[in-house]
């Protein structure tokens, strides 16, 4: 049987399976194999480029499954018309990641759609909640990209504590399989949220070197660090930092960034070029700790079930072992 929590009966899903908006990456393919296979796609609204928005948002007209769009808060501040485009294409949530989703709740909540909130300790679980969150996403740092220094297992139970049942939670960072939702679970959460997994999936709209890469990685094969954003030259609000794969750029500056940010201007130019030509090992493939349980690259429709069902296996084989001992 699917596994029914409070979180699949708010967004009317199948599987408490959500796929994190990445920047890019989370294009409206890979959103709509996501949610046609029972999860809860959400589109990677990142930064904000209006045009690739639009473009996207545009695709999904025809998807006749829940979707969601997500975006940078503290970026979407400064361009506060582009939620009127997320807004026009009837998604069932919009989530909002790194920054106050006050400013924007009202409009969120009041066009029907539901308010996710990624939170990283308890006072920014208590400004969502303030704000009217309807769900919130527990990040720990092993997840991939920007987030903070909380780790996921000591994160989600205290956020869920934090809930009192107001709200789901939903847990991100290191989960990769059914054994991680069903370890989330067991703290309490209602679901699950996959960047890197989604990542290595044939609809993501990411390189395949950089899909290649994250299968070949090995565990503690990333890093948590300020590198990337210095040498990008965008440089996030404490205290965010971003996770990608180690590879020679990486290698060259742990531990030299004051060097590093006296030399940005070559660096950021070195870096910008990398990125055009897919030169990774300079240009940064963001992923999350979970990267040494990940060995393929198949459709994503195919990564949700499999999760879905290894984990509904795990929780009815402790459910009849506890029956066993009643």
């Amino acid at each position: 049987m699917p596994i029914a929590t409070p979180l699949t009966r708010l967004l009317e899903i199948k599987h408490p399976v959500l796929l994190a908006p990445m920047d890019i990456i989370a294009g409206s393919r890979l959103v709509t194999s996501v949610s046609r296979a029972g999860g809860f796609g959400v589109l990677g609204g990142g930064y904000g480029e209006k045009a690739w928005l639009e473009q996207e948002t545009a695709k999904l007209a025809e998807l006749r499954a829940p979707f969601g769009i997500g975006f940078i808060t503290w970026s979407l501040a400064k361009r506060p018309e582009l939620l009127d485009i997320a807004l026009a294409a009837k998604p069932s949530a919009i989530m909002l990641s790194f920054g106050d989703p006050a400013p924007f709740a009202s409009r969120i909540r009041s066009s029907g759609a539901r308010l996710i909130c990624q939170v990283q300790d308890e006072t920014m679980a208590r400004q969502a909640l303030d704000a009217g969150a309807d769900i919130l996403i527990a990040q720990g740092t092993e997840a991939g990209g920007h987030g903070a220094s909380r780790t996921t297992i000591d994160l989600v139970p205290a956020i869920v504590d934090l809930a009192a049942g107001g709200v789901p939670v939903v847990a991100a960072g290191g989960i990769a399989d059914g054994r991680g939702l069903a370890a989330m679970m067991m703290l309490g959460a209602s679901g699950v949220l996959l960047g890197t997994r989604f990542y290595a999936s044939q609809e993501a709209d990411g390189a395949e070197e950089a899909k290649r890469r994250i299968c070949a990685a090995n565990s503690g094969a990333t890093v948590r660090s300020i590198i990337f954003d210095l040498s990008r030259n965008n440089v996030w609000p404490a205290p965010f930092t971003g996770r990608c794969l180690v590879n020679d750029h990486a290698r060259r500056w742990i531990g030299r960034e004051v060097e590093l940010m006296q030399n940005v201007a070559a660096v950021s130019a070195e870096y910008a070029a990398a990125k055009i030509s897919g030169d990774f090992d300079i240009a940064a493939v963001i992923a999350g700790e979970a990267v040494g349980l990940i060995h393929d690259i198949p459709p994503a429709a195919e990564i949700v079930e499999r999760i879905a069902a290894e984990a509904e296996q795990l929780l009815a084989g402790r459910r009849n072992s506890v029956a066993s001992l009643a």
